[in-house]
């Protein structure tokens, strides 16, 4: 049985992201989201963002609203949908009922729907009665049900269900990341679409929601492939009641893997997309990994824009296999986004994790220290919650600096020299720039002793020095720091730490 699918290209393509406003963002959530707004950018088709809101139990206005963060935070935009409009609103399935109650009336009248009454105790001993595993489930004996058996149901107080008759024939559909797969006839019987108490189930709405709105294209989890034949089913039924003309395009995207190759549980602290961004994600690194999660631009390429991605995505070149979010290589790809930036754009974004260092707003006095700091430590940043750790001591009070102990000299005697010849030697400084800085200090702590140096190694001459200066083992370039403490506060804190030795 050839089946009507959609032959949409180009400026036609209309897909879809449709989550429902459960917990916090997921990683695998914003992938799908990513990979649906990637091919409408790159076919020049157009994005759906649609929201399944019909589980009162479980889905939150918090949620929603989390929902449309995220998307605005890494970039996706969308062409119809929530807080947008467009020509099929509303785009949330909790104001969409009416629209489903008429459909389900209109596909009862052409005998597409059925009454159902069976009770799983009932469907269980109807299999044990005719041989069947009891658990096998249903078994479409109520699809020719006469008006009078009906009748005597409902006399008995039962409310029926609303089956949909499901063709007996194979189906068949052609799934762009799987290649061709096909349900054989009998694989599947007629389900449940509307509870008995008239509640359409997502197996209902969503199908109809994508053919009302002339969804083309269908890219989900590969989760979820076990109900494309259901949803393929009603496609039909929706074809033969002139509802639509075709039956989209459907693509099954790879499962996201954490640790030990389990799939990536909201549990997980890497599966939560907040997570990320507290932790110093910039979107255009994090976007790019997410890219990676079954996708590659290139064999020997990682790294890329967003641009590039969506000039060279396409849905049939993802990966079937399972992906793993690897946080190493995400951080690994996160730092080069961020030595992408120009000085200012990276200043500006690493303001938010300095927020326990900086007035509100900023002074002009740490807006400018800020600016000649900024461009010393992005060649060594992997994500911005870095940025206190790095640079949080060129806004501290020099009495407040705190030595780490793992900074501390192990040799305090030598270190106490290092600091005497260093704070004479800056005294004499007219120049307090980091190439005179650096300069005198080689020569008073490097140089030979026969020339007037000290005769030290680099390591044992400015360990000392970069722990008066910052407090830390590892901080920006010394010489550097120096000049935008400049030569008082400098001084002051060699003098501080030589105290701290004495």
């Amino acid at each position: 049985m050839a089946l009507p699918f959609s032959t949409a290209t180009g400026s036609d393509v209309r897909v879809r992201f449709c989550p429902s406003p459960t917990g916090t963002p997921h990683v695998g959530m914003i992938r799908t989201a990513l990979f649906n707004w990637a091919y409408a950018r790159h076919t020049g088709g157009k994005l759906i963002f649609r929201i399944e809101d019909t589980d009162s139990a479980r889905d939150s206005e918090e949620s929603y609203l989390q929902l449309i963060d995220a998307l605005t935070w890494v970039g996706i935009d969308w062409d119809e949908g929530v807080e947008k409009g467009g020509p099929h609103a509303p785009y949330r399935q909790s104001q969409r009922t009416s629209i489903y109650l008429d459909l389900v009336e209109r596909m009862k009248d052409a005998g597409l729907l059925y009454e159902s009454f069976v009770t799983p105790d009932e469907m269980e001993a109807r299999n044990l009665a005719n041989g069947r595993d009891a658990r096998q489930g249903y078994d479409n004996f109520e699809r020719d049900l006469t008006a009078e058996q009906r009748d005597a149901f409902r006399a008995e107080g039962r409310e029926p269900s609303l089956r949909l008759r499901v063709p007996d024939t194979d189906l068949s559909f052609d799934d762009l990341i799987r290649g061709e797969i096909t349900f054989p006839a009998g694989s599947f019987t007629d389900f449940v679409v509307v509870r008995p108490n008239g509640a359409p189930l997502y197996t209902f709405v969503n199908p109809v929601d994508d053919a009302l709105m002339g969804v083309t294209h269908v890219f989900r989890g590969e989760d979820i492939l076990s109900s494309t034949p259901r949803q393929i089913a009603l496609y039909l039924a929706l074809i033969e009641l002139g509802v639509t003309d075709f039956i989209p395009v459907f693509a099954h995207m790879p499962l996201v893997l954490g640790e030990g190759s389990k799939k990536l549980s909201k549990r997980d602290p890497e599966s939560n997309l907040f997570h990320h961004r507290e932790r110093g994600f910039i979107p255009e690194g994090l976007l790019n990994y997410l890219a990676l999660l079954g996708w590659s631009i290139a064999a020997d390429r990682d790294v890329f824009t967003q641009a590039e991605f969506t000039a060279a995505f396409d849905i049939r070149d993802v990966n079937p296999n399972p992906a793993r979010f690897d946080q190493k290589k995400a951080d690994s790809i996160n730092g080069d986004h961020i030595r992408m930036l120009s000085a200012d754009d990276f200043a500006g974004r690493i303001v938010p994790y300095l927020g326990d260092y900086l007035a509100e707003p900023s002074t002009p006095t740490q807006q400018a220290i800020l600016r000649e700091a900024a461009p010393l430590v992005q060649e060594r940043m992997a994500v911005l919650s870095e940025a206190p750790g790095l640079l949080g001591f060129l806004f501290t009070p020099d009495d407040l600096i705190e030595f780490d102990a793992d900074a501390m000299p192990k040799d305090a005697d030598q270190a106490r020299l290092v600091l005497d010849a260093s704070i004479a030697t800056l005294q004499q400084l007219t120049d307090f720039s980091a190439t005179a800085i650096e300069e005198a200090l080689r020569a008073a702590l490097l140089a030979p002793v026969e020339e007037g140096g000290a005769g030290l190694k680099p390591r044992d001459a400015f360990g000392p020095l970069r722990t008066a200066i910052s407090g830390r083992r590892i901080s920006p370039p010394l010489f550097e720091s120096m000049e935008i403490l400049d030569k008082e506060s400098t001084l002051a804190r060699l003098e501080r730490l030589r105290i701290a030795l004495a």
